[in-house]
């Protein structure tokens, strides 16, 4: 039933800001510290340590984003795949120290992969190229998956380029884990279905349905990703609203804002709306 409680995407740095709009109302927070390159090869127990000091009192619903820099689910390079494997071990690590119970990961599937995956079919014994994707990030996920089932975090794999939902969702159901789940980015689904041919975003939400755990709220254009507040460019936000309402469980709903400043603006046009509050 609209409207629905909204939180926020922060690097750390804007806890302070934002920390009596949060613990207030008990919103969703993601911390997205982890996502910057260098973080979870160094100090990330010191970021870990100063976010639980701007949280103390906080107990809405906590996740953080992982790594995605040149960190793709389907590496082939054998050498390379390990370290991206370690790399999202220590991102679930991170989480769960932190008190997280979601890390936000990116999706592997590419424009390119939705124009040639029927040009590249099973042959012999040889996997079609969407088979092959889909078990190297399953192989490549193992270790952190099963570090996020022993520490109760679960993996929300977000749309980046996807042009269709359902190979997303495919891939989630092929881990076989409650630990595995979808996020949606609705600036990234705006995109595609502007310039790609995807389609609407409230088409995404409803795609995903009881697998959908996780949302990052942000406008665009249908051109580039905007992360812009909402009411500022072209998403149905109405229709992509009524899709979340409609669902059987609430993801986290939490805004992904380029500039962070952006969200009282955002929250009084939601209001507005009636979308949010």
């Amino acid at each position: 039933m609209l409207p629905l409680k909204i939180g926020a995407a922060l690097m750390v740095a804007d806890l302070p800001r934002y920390r009596d709009w949060l613990i207030d109302g008990q919103r969703d927070l993601e911390v997205q510290d982890f996502l910057r390159p260098g973080v979870l090869t160094g100090d990330w127990q010191g970021v870990v340590a100063e976010a639980r000091r701007h949280l103390d009192g906080f107990e809405g619903r906590l996740g953080i984003h992982g790594p995605f820099y040149d960190m793709a689910l389907d590496m082939a390079d054998v050498d390379i795949a390990p370290i991206v494997a370690r790399r999202f071990v220590t991102g679930v690590e991170a989480a769960a120290a932190l008190g997280a119970s979601q890390m936000v990961i990116h999706s592997p599937f590419t424009t390119w992969d939705w124009f040639n995956f029927g040009d590249n079919p099973q042959s012999g014994n040889r996997p079609s190229a969407f088979e092959a994707k889909m078990e190297r990030a399953v192989a490549l996920l193992a270790p952190a998956l099963a570090r996020a089932e022993a520490e109760g975090v679960t993996l929300v794999i977000e749309n980046i380029e996807d042009i269709a939902p359902g190979f997303r969702r495919e891939l989630a159901l092929r881990f076989a884990s409650d630990a595995v789940r979808l996020s949606i980015d609705t600036g990234h689904a705006h995109y595609a279905h502007c310039a790609t041919g995807a389609p609407p975003v409230d088409y995404f939400v409803t795609d995903a349905g009881a697998m959908l755990a996780h949302v990052h709220l942000q406008d665009a254009d249908g051109f580039a990703d905007r992360h812009w507040p909402p009411g500022r460019g072209t998403v149905n936000w109405h229709a992509v609203f009524r899709a979340i309402a409609a669902l059987p469980q609430r993801p986290h709903l939490v805004l992904e804002l380029r500039d962070a400043g952006d969200i009282p603006a955002a929250m009084s046009w939601l209001e507005r709306e009636g979308l949010g509050h």
